[in-house]
């Protein structure tokens, strides 16, 4: 089946790729294993410059990758743009830090001398999604290849130009032929991939079902995986919240990327104290959002990647509401061609609604009004995912304190979740298990090898 790129604006075919045959695959995947057989004997030196060759390359194309971005996911070109330079930041980190993660590590013990050496697997297979084409890329790709691995990167099928850019980008940069590939394969193919001898692990950024599949054929070959997997992050607000500061927060968490975000603020929850102020500084803000073409500058709200996307995310918001869920704003297609979906509020979101408990991938916030603090947190863990949580309280220390009961890879206080390179990265629950970024990271896909001489 061939892999297509259409334009989520309006539907067109922007370009159509035929899927490769067994032979194409297995001989990519040998070429790539055959590079990093002589990748894995490099200097960090080496490695570093190249990446650092990336992160140039970036900067100086990334009006060209964020047209790109926009075109064929639907982002709006100045996320588009950001998403390129935290790439470049990535690529950055990773080119200074790598070395001191990954210096042998002394250990005392019976020996004369004892260390940990942390040393390459092989070929890395990424698993990547279409919301964060780029980054979600390079967060697993930047610390693979410092640590001495090669990546084949299997990307969602509706963002094929995007996949093959990035392989033209690091081959251009110097990185040997092959050591890092473009799969132009389908899902359905994952399973054969991960049983290569080519293939050593696998990392995964995607849904729940896409991630059991992954787990269960990872575990059947022994391979090492990592995934991050969907969320529902809770979005906490105390009474004594800075309320325009959190209603800000609460915008541009949920509502960046048109809501397209494992970590966006999907679920907010409420004290009774400030439950309406803040509904109704929140419904001001959402508003004046400016959905449109994401080519334009002025968009903040582009279209959903495809419309399939878009007609699920309606079931969800037409249900919740059959069962009693309130819309405030929104909360239906926009008219006109293109997958687009009103910025959207539903108030008195209840469990039992999909609002509560399914995760909501597209531009609608469920608002949950607690019966008190403790009842709040309650309701923030109410749910299979734990991939992060956004806490808002002036008492710092006591916010502190409460985020501690909250089960999630991560807790912002005062702030949106968001993932930074100098901070591991993953969740807990269904929203998978390992970690990506700093130097847990870069740690995941290597061989932690003790060496012990008399």
């Amino acid at each position: 089946m061939p892999l297509a790129s259409v334009n989520p604006t309006n539907g067109q075919l922007l370009a159509s790729y035929p899927e490769w045959d067994d032979g194409q695959l297995i001989d990519s995947l040998e070429r790539t294993y055959g590079a990093w057989r002589s990748w894995r004997h490099t200097g960090f030196d080496h490695r570093a410059e190249l990446l650092q060759t990336v992160a140039r390359k970036l900067r100086e194309n990334t009006d060209e990758y964020a047209r790109l971005i926009a075109t064929e996911m639907g982002k709006p070109v100045r996320e588009a743009r950001a998403e390129v330079e935290k790439c470049a930041i990535g690529c950055d980190y990773y080119s200074v830090w790598a070395r001191h993660f990954l210096q042998d590590e002394p250990v005392e013990s019976d020996a004369g001398r004892s260390y940990v050496a942390y040393l390459p697997l092989g070929t890395l297979l990424a698993v990547m999604p279409w919301n964060f084409p780029f980054w979600q890329v390079f967060r697993a790709a930047a610390p693979a290849l410092m640590a001495g691995n090669a990546v084949a990167l299997k990307h969602a099928s509706n963002v094929p130009r995007i996949a093959l850019a990035l392989e033209r980008l690091f081959r251009d940069c110097g990185f040997p032929e092959g050591l890092f590939t473009t799969l132009m394969i389908g899902a359905g193919r994952m399973n054969g991939v991960i049983a290569s001898p080519f293939v050593q692990a696998v990392t995964l950024t995607g849904s729940e079902d896409a991630g059991r599949k992954v787990a269960e054929a990872a575990g059947r070959h022994l391979k090492k995986c990592v995934l991050e997997l969907g969320g529902s992050d809770p979005f906490v607000v105390l009474a004594d919240a800075d309320l325009d500061a959190a209603a800000g927060a609460a915008v541009a968490s949920r509502f960046q990327n048109a809501g397209q975000s494992c970590i966006a603020a999907k679920r907010i929850i409420l004290a009774p104290e400030i439950a309406d102020a803040f509904l109704s500084l929140l419904t001001a803000k959402v508003e004046a959002l400016k959905a449109g073409d994401p080519l334009n500058e002025e968009t903040q709200v582009g279209p959903l990647a495809r419309l399939d996307l878009r007609d699920a995310l309606h079931r969800q918001v037409t249900e919740s509401i059959a069962h009693g869920a309130m819309p405030v704003l929104g909360c239906r297609p926009l008219p006109g061609e293109g997958a687009y979906y009103a910025p959207s509020l539903l108030d008195r979101v209840r469990p039992g609604m999909p609002a509560y408990q399914e995760e909501l991938f597209g531009p609608v916030a469920a608002i949950i009004r607690a019966e008190d603090e403790e009842d709040a947190i309650r309701i923030a863990n109410d749910t299979r995912f734990g991939l992060g949580a956004s806490l808002w309280s002036r008492d710092v220390d006591r916010a502190e304190t409460l985020a501690t009961g909250i089960d999630a890879g991560c807790t912002f206080i005062n702030g949106m979740v968001k993932s930074d390179p100098r901070l591991p990265f993953g969740g807990v629950k269904a929203s998978g298990f390992g970690r990506e970024l700093s130097y847990h990271g870069i740690r995941e896909f290597v061989n932690a090898k003790t060496v012990w001489v008399r």
